[in-house]
């Protein structure tokens, strides 16, 4: 019968029969295999929120006040011209490049639940070399990823 609280050992068996670990070189490497697929995991995550910011449109069309209308004596009234919607360089999308976006994204999710799944599994062998490599990748993976995001959003790049 499996063990149900975490242990600390060099031996496991991770989500396959070929990966089965007895020594403490076999779980120095599984460590450092699963803390790359947690960092991996991140990646996914990060990439695929910035191929998804492109793509955002406001909701709403901005409309422009002109600022004579923000003067005190035209208070209360507008005109036609402060109406006028903001040019704002938005295109519509190619529908044929939306469905391949949307194919891609559907790739790439559907490899982050798998690569989601194999980690909880992974954590379920209760084994706490394993869980700490699935939670340093993961936090790795955030501090170093999402920096880099907000940076390619600030410059433009996503």
């Amino acid at each position: 019968m499996m063990s149900m609280t975490f242990y600390v050992s060099s031996s496991v068996q991770l989500l396959f029969d070929f990966w089965d670990v007895n020594n403490p070189a076999g779980m120095v490497l599984s460590v450092f295999v699963v803390l790359l697929l947690s960092f991996f995991y991140e990646l996914l995550k990060v990439f695929r929120q910035s191929m998804n910011l492109p793509q955002m449109a406001p909701l709403r069309t901005p409309y422009k006040v002109p600022p004579s209308c923000s003067s005190p004596e035209m208070h209360g009234t507008t005109s036609e011209s402060s109406l006028a919607p903001i040019e704002t360089g938005l295109t519509t999308a190619d529908p044929k490049n939306s469905w391949l976006t949307h194919f891609v994204q559907t790739i790439l999710h559907m490899l982050q639940v798998i690569l989601g799944y194999l980690l909880m599994l992974c954590v379920m062998s209760y084994n706490t070399w394993i869980f700490l490599a699935v939670i340093a990748g993961s936090v790795l993976g955030y501090f170093i990823l999402f920096p880099l995001l907000e940076r390619m959003q600030q410059r433009g790049y996503v």
